[in-house]
């Protein structure tokens, strides 16, 4: 089937989400049957139930950024009346968000969408950049899809998907609204999408057939947005990109003009969070002092995904990275300097075409060097269409040696030993897989599970770091923070640190380490949403009567802990669970943020 265009006209801006037009205004076909007589067309089944009272379940695939066109997609279907399930056998239709930086991730998505053909021929749309990128597979026969900037039609393609016809939505236009209505995974945390595309043009990547050519949402559209979902109650906002670093390069304006927008928006009392998402070295070089400062601010998390890919020039050129090791050091060496206790996050792909011994043995030199706490690591997968699925691949055997053996280095490191004892101030957003623990993060975003009641969600509190894993700390709550400047002058004691104004440009509140963002299984390369499944969809507060349990606990926790600090003890009860519970996703292997 060809690829049906936009058909609507006027200024090309499209319908307003949970619009429906008229048949004749979506591009659609009938599905045929090919065993059947031409003359039987016309008694192909319409649905008679009323649109916008199926029930609908959506998986997706890959970063972040798709994780949010999930959520946008979520809401305006939820807002129309769809139900949204996580029971694929309950559901009238799956949506499935597909990723395709690499072959693992699209063949589940191959496996998906086999399976939804031949669960009762299940309707099935497919999103994301699978389609968008490489709308002839042949997986996608049979099946409606929408693109990466038509997800604000993705009703009108539900609902005529669901009364039997075949729709394709993948034409490019304007970018998609910032305040379509949303359904978040994690309510405490929007994934702020801040442009679209790159202005690189790597041979191995596949995202740029998908999402094209560097578009960049406005300064004041994004400001408007941290301001709006504040309001909502967010506790961290995390930006999204393929590439942060070139924001705005587009329409004039810079990525530090940005972050400054943004970050006078966010609350005075540190309550919401702000981190940054991957950037590619070339295009903050010329802005590191102004990335530092930023990174300084109390209400940022001092942390950055800087994916260098590879420790050899010889293998960056290859991939048309358009820099160099030595720039890479220089930003790392740069941020590390001027950003007190900064935690920098990196990508290997290991197995590039033409990439020698040597060459891996750069790579695995400079991960030695910077003892880096969270490092993705990823076997080379050629994507068709590129330029490197044409160069001479090395042999499979030895890309997974090379895999093996960066990967027991990396996680030979011990990124948190000496934390044991330390104070910090944490953000609680998220459940562990455990089920017992919450997550918090430090000012460094290192990952800290506690013992407390799910009524902490969404809270800021002041712990005391009991013991150490390879990819998490645990601590112990000594109280909750409702507002920095209303600390006890004892936990400023204990912090160690002079009050500072809020939000100022000179406060460097944390100094803590980076854990790696899931394990060794994330660390080989897996997406930053294939992280994600720890996100939790709801979040049901306490009752009064534990609310008031929980504030006897702390309190008695806090005299507890002044206590031992008063007699130069360390806090007991070391925690035997597995320390990579509910790891937090915040990179894939730099083609996201």
């Amino acid at each position: 089937m060809e690829d049906i265009e936009d058909l609507l006209v006027g200024n090309g801006s499209g319908s307003p989400p949970g619009f429906r037009l008229p048949l004749n205004a979506v591009g659609v076909n009938l599905k045929k049957n090919k065993n059947k007589p031409a003359r039987q067309l016309s008694e192909t089944p319409i649905s008679s139930k009323i649109p916008g009272t199926q029930t609908i379940y959506i998986k997706t695939f890959g970063c972040s950024h798709n994780q949010s066109d999930s959520e946008y997609m979520a809401g305006q279907l939820s807002s129309f009346g769809y139900s949204l399930s996580d029971s694929p056998e309950e559901a009238d239709l799956w949506l499935i968000n597909t990723c395709t930086v690499k072959s693992p991730s699209q063949s589940a998505m191959d496996t998906l969408i086999s399976k939804g053909k031949s669960a009762k021929k299940k309707p099935l749309v497919v999103a994301g950049c699978v389609p968008q990128g490489s709308r002839n597979v042949k997986e996608l026969d049979g099946v409606s899809i929408v693109g990466v900037q038509q997800i604000d039609r993705v009703v009108e393609v539900v609902e005529e998907t669901l009364k039997g016809h075949e729709v394709r939505l993948l034409n490019r236009k304007t970018l998609p609204a910032l305040d379509l209505p949303k359904v978040r995974k994690n309510k405490f945390v929007e994934i702020l999408p801040i442009n679209v595309g790159c202005l690189g043009a790597c041979t191995y990547c596949k995202t740029k057939h998908a999402r094209g050519h560097l578009g960049s949402y406005t300064v004041d559209s994004l400001a408007g947005r941290v301001k709006t979902v504040i309001d909502d109650g967010v506790k961290e906002i995390w930006l999204s990109s393929e590439d942060t670093g070139a924001y705005g390069r587009d329409i004039g304006v810079n990525l530090p003009i940005l972050l400054n927008a943004i970050v006078a928006e966010l609350p005075s009392d540190a309550s919401t969070m702000l981190r940054i998402g991957m950037t590619n070295p070339p295009f903050i070089l010329e802005h590191l002092k102004e990335i530092a400062e930023i990174l300084r601010h109390p209400c940022v998390y001092s942390f950055l995904h800087v994916p260098v890919q590879s420790g050899s020039d010889a293998i960056l050129t290859a991939m048309n990275r358009e820099y160099t090791v030595n720039e890479f050091r220089t930003v790392v060496d740069t941020l590390t300097e001027l950003v007190p206790g900064i935690q920098i996050a990196t990508d290997i792909i290991c197995g590039f075409p033409g990439e020698t011994d040597k060459d891996f043995s750069q790579t695995v030199s400079l991960i030695k060097a910077y003892k880096f706490a969270q490092v993705h690591i990823s076997q080379f997968y050629p994507r068709p269409g590129t330029p490197a699925a044409r160069m001479k691949k090395v042999p499979s055997n030895i890309v997974k040696q090379r895999s093996r053996e960066l990967t027991s280095v990396f996680e030979a490191f011990t990124p948190y030993n000496g934390m044991e004892g330390r104070v910090e101030r944490i953000w609680i957003t998220d459940i562990a897989t455990d089920g017992i623990h919450l997550v918090g993060h430090t000012k460094a975003y290192v990952q800290v599970l506690i013992v407390a009641q799910e009524s902490m969600l969404g809270t800021s509190a002041i712990v005391k770091i009991t013991s150490v894993g390879r990819w998490s700390v645990f601590g112990e709550v000594i109280e909750t923070v409702n507002q920095i400047n209303h600390k006890s002058k004892s936990v400023e004691k204990m912090l160690g640190e002079e009050k500072c104004s809020p939000c100022s440009d000179s406060c460097a509140c944390s100094s803590e380490p980076e854990p790696c963002a899931g394990g060794p299984e994330s660390c080989g390369g897996q997406s930053a949403s294939e992280q994600s499944d720890v996100l939790q969809n709801d979040v049901h507060l306490e009752d009064q009567n534990r609310r008031n349990l929980i504030g006897w606990l702390l309190r008695k926790r806090k005299i507890q802990a002044q206590k031992m600090v008063e007699n130069n003890g360390i806090a007991s009860g070391s925690q035997k669970k597995a320390a990579r519970m509910g790891q937090s996703s915040s990179g894939g292997v730099g083609c996201r943020g």
